[in-house]
C-alpha cells in the first residue's frame, strides 16, 4: 500500500525519520530509517536519506512494507461472558488481558479465547482481529461487543461512528475534583515529544470525555466517564490534561501513585441496538475488586 503526503510550512526542516515516526502510529523511528534504507521511501520521486531535512512542499512517499502474519491459535482460556447469540457477545475482560494479538503477544489474549469459544467470528478487521469491533487497554477491565459475523460488525462499527453505542467508564483520578459534572473536548494525537504516548495535540483528532463525580475522598476522587469519541487510551489523556491522572497509570499517571499494577479505569456499561434485532441492550458490570476494595479503604479515612 502506498501512502503520499505533502509538507507543510511547520513541517519545514523536520528530518524526515522523525517526520515520519510522527505520522505513523505503532512504527518506530528506526523501523523508519530501515524502511528509507530499503527504498520504501521516496521524496518528490527521489531517493533520501534518514537525516533529509523536509522542505514546504515536498512530496513523500512510502510504502508500507507486508507486514508478518502471526499464528493464532485459539486456547481454552475461561471467558466471563455477559451475553451471547448467534449474532454477537458482551464480554467482561479481566485487566491484565490484551485484547488482540501483536507481535508481542501471540498467546493469552482475548481474541485466543474467543476462537476457541465461538465456531466464526467477524473478520472485517482482518486475520488478526477476529471479531473485535472496538478494544480497552491490557490493564482496562470491562465490558466488550464482539461480532461473530461481518454484517454485525459493520453494523455495530457504524453505531459507533455515529456515536450511537454508549460506552461509560469508573475511575479513580488522583485529586479532588470540585464540580459535579465536566465536559473535555481535547484533540488527541500523537505526543510530539514520546510516539509511545498520546497526548492532547493541535493536530490530533477530536475527542470528548464528559465525566460526573461519583464520590470525593481526602486525595482521590471517583467519578463516571462517558465517551463520546474513542481515541487511543482517551479517557487516560483526558483526565491527565485537567490536571486529574488516574491511579495506578504506569504511563499518564503521577510519578508517586498507587501500586496497584495499572490504572484504576473499568469499562462498567455498555449500550447500542442489535443489528438484527433492533432491541436496545443495556449491559453493565460491577468493578473488579481490587477497585472496590479502594473505594472502601478510602471510605474508610474519610
Amino acid at each position: 500500500m502506498t501512502k503520499q503526503h505533502t509538507v507543510t510550512e511547520t513541517e519545514q526542516n523536520i528530518r524526515i525519520d522523525k517526520l515520519l515516526s510522527d505520522m505513523i502510529n505503532d512504527v518506530s523511528r528506526s523501523q523508519i530509517q530501515s524502511w528509507i534504507a530499503d527504498d520504501y521511501v521516496s521524496v518528490n520521486a527521489q531517493r533520501v536519506k534518514a537525516n533529509y531535512k523536509c522542505q514546504t512542499g515536498d512530496v513523500i512517499e512510502w510504502i508500507l512494507p507486508e507486514p508478518e502474519s502471526l499464528t493464532i491459535e485459539p486456547e481454552n482460556i475461561p471467558l466471563s461472558i455477559v451475553y451471547e447469540d448467534s449474532d454477537l457477545l458482551v464480554v467482561n475482560k479481566p485487566r491484565g488481558m490484551v485484547v488482540h494479538p501483536s507481535a508481542g503477544h501471540q498467546k493469552g489474549t482475548l481474541v485466543n479465547a474467543l476462537m476457541y469459544h465461538c465456531d466464526s467470528l467477524s473478520h472485517v478487521n482482518g486475520g488478526e482481529r477476529p471479531g473485535i469491533v472496538h478494544r480497552i487497554d491490557k490493564d482496562t477491565s470491562g465490558l466488550l461487543v464482539v461480532a461473530k459475523n461481518d454484517p454485525v460488525h459493520i453494523s455495530l462499527a457504524e453505531q459507533l461512528s455515529a456515536k450511537d453505542i454508549d460506552r461509560q467508564y469508573e475511575a479513580i483520578v488522583h485529586g479532588v475534583i470540585d464540580h459535579e459534572t465536566g465536559l473535555i473536548d481535547a484533540p488527541i494525537g500523537r505526543d510530539p515529544n514520546d510516539r509511545k504516548k498520546m497526548g492532547v495535540v493541535d493536530n490530533g483528532k477530536s475527542a470528548v470525555t464528559h465525566f460526573r463525580v461519583v464520590n470525593r475522598f481526602a486525595d482521590f476522587t471517583h467519578v463516571v466517564c462517558q465517551l463520546e469519541t474513542g481515541r487511543t487510551h482517551q479517557i487516560r489523556v483526558h483526565m491527565k490534561y485537567i490536571g486529574f491522572p488516574i491511579a495506578g497509570d504506569p504511563k499518564y499517571g503521577q510519578r508517586k501513585t498507587l501500586d496497584i499494577g495499572g490504572q484504576a479505569l473499568h469499562a462498567k456499561s455498555l449500550e447500542f441496538k442489535h443489528p438484527s434485532t433492533n432491541e436496545q441492550l443495556h449491559f453493565e458490570v460491577e468493578a473488579p475488586c481490587y477497585f472496590q476494595g479502594l473505594l472502601a479503604q478510602f471510605e474508610k479515612s474519610n
